[in-house]
Parts: structure tokens; sequence; C-alpha cells
């Protein structure tokens, strides 16, 4: 797990609290003790698929369907890519029917037909996503700091209770936004922009915590900081100009660790 100078000097803003300076190996370091004294929010904008679900449940339908492995990984990297593509040009679809064209597109690059009781497994797949086995005991430490929690998804608002619902989960969120009232997916600007108009609550207090290095670029370079959960199958971008993550860690009590572990009530 990994501890930007940029982190610590936005979780100084937070909590009102002066950085301490760099050490002799170039990480920043935090005093001792913390306290959320300040009236000043702090803001934690959870991604959700991957960050909080575990898509891994998804793959030996891929592995059935395609009889050949990561096409998983395949099909959810060209979700991203078109959905980008799409808000670059304007255009908008829902992501679950996005998902499905992709699904039904790789059937034909890969010459394996895709009929829609595929479509409909994968969706009820989907809906039922597990929630990680570190996410309850992650969110409930933040919520115990004094932070404010909301998620920030592409996928639509259901009808019923969702996995993280189910999960006695939801109570613990504040907010929960979806990408459908500005017709543009992540990482786009105005995704972000609609979660900071409605909370009200500064950029420089709010972070992000995704699973995706394009998630945590979009975020940055809107002004919020943000913490890769690397999940072990994720990494940052390390190219000189590109935002990198205030936080690094392989799983969301890394990140949470990262975040409060200071912060004294």
């Amino acid at each position: 797990m990994t501890f930007t100078r940029r982190g610590a000097l936005a979780l100084g803003s937070i909590l009102a609290i002066p950085a301490v300076a760099p050490a002799a190996t170039g990480r920043t370091t935090l005093p001792e003790k913390l306290s959320m004294t300040t009236s000043r929010r702090a803001l934690i904008v959870f991604d959700v698929n991957e960050t909080l679900l575990d898509i891994d449940v998804l793959e030996p339908f891929f592995d059935r369907v395609f009889a050949e492995k990561a096409r998983m990984r395949d099909w959810f990297a060209q979700l991203i890519l078109y959905s980008e593509a799409l808000s670059l040009t304007g255009k908008y679809v829902p992501f679950g029917k996005l998902g499905a064209g992709v699904l039904r597109m790789l059937g034909q690059i890969n010459g394996v037909p895709i009929t829609d009781a595929h479509v409909e497994e994968l969706r009820s797949l989907i809906a039922n996503l597990p929630v990680h086995t570190d996410v309850a005991d992650g969110l409930r430490r933040l919520k115990d700091a004094g932070f404010t929690l909301v998620t920030l998804t592409n996928t639509p608002a259901g009808n019923g209770p969702d996995s993280l619902d189910r999960a006695g989960l939801g109570p613990l969120f504040d907010r929960r936004f979806t990408i459908e009232p500005v017709h543009r997916f992540k990482p786009t600007p105005e995704t972000y922009k609609l979660v900071t108009d409605t909370m009200k609550i500064a950029r420089a207090d709010t972070w992000l915590v995704a699973a995706h290095t394009w998630d945590t670029i979009g975020a940055q370079s809107f002004g919020w900081n943000a913490a890769l959960v690397t999940r072990g199958a994720n990494a940052p971008l390390e190219i000189d100009g590109v935002p990198q993550p205030d936080i690094t860690g392989r799983l969301l009590s890394d990140v949470v660790a990262a975040i409060s572990a200071h912060i004294r009530g």
C-alpha cells in the first residue's frame, strides 16, 4: 500500500491539520493522532462494480460460453471502452443495454452465437453480484470515523433492492448516485460534477475510492482525491503527466486503513 504526498496534504485539508514533512523515502507520514474537530465534512465516493462488488463471479459464465479463459476481462474492458466512446461522441444508451451489445459483439468476433438466454443469464448474474468480503467492515469504519459516504456508478438504478441493500449496507450511504441524470459515463467530468453539485462538499474534501485507474484519473482531473483498490487485477498507470492515485492498496481494508487509521474521535 502506498500513500503519496498529495494524499497527505489532501487529508490534512479535510481534517484541517498540517501534513508533516516527507520522510527520507520520499513518502509522507501523518501525525500519530488526528481528530475530526473541524466542521468541514469529508466525502468518500465509492465506485461499485469491482470496487464493492465481486465481478470475478462472472468468469464461469464467460468461460463456458466462449470456451476460453479471460473473456470476462475482455468483455469488461470493451464495455468501458465503448461507454467512453459514447460519452465522447455525445451518445447514450443504458449501461446494461451496452453490456448486452458488447457481449453479442464479442460473440461475432469469436464465432460464438450469443442467444437471448445468454444475455438474460448475464443480466441476472450482474444483478446479483456478491459484495467483497472486506466491504462491510471498511464502510463501517469510515462511517464511524465521521465521513459522508455515497456511491457513483455507471449502472442504472434498479426497481428493487440491489446487492448492497441485500447485504444490509445500503443504510451506510447518504446517497446512491448513478450517471443517468447526465447521460454520460465515467470518467467524464459531468459525472463527478453531479455528485459535487448535489452534496455541496468541496472537491478538495472529496475522495473517490475505485478499482479502476481510468476512474481515479477522471476524479483527480476534476479536483477530487483518489484511492485505488487494485483487487489484484488493476494497477496505477505510472506515466509522467498522468495523475497518480493518492492511495493505492490491494484491498478496500488497506485503503480504509490509509485514510482513517490515524483519525481519533
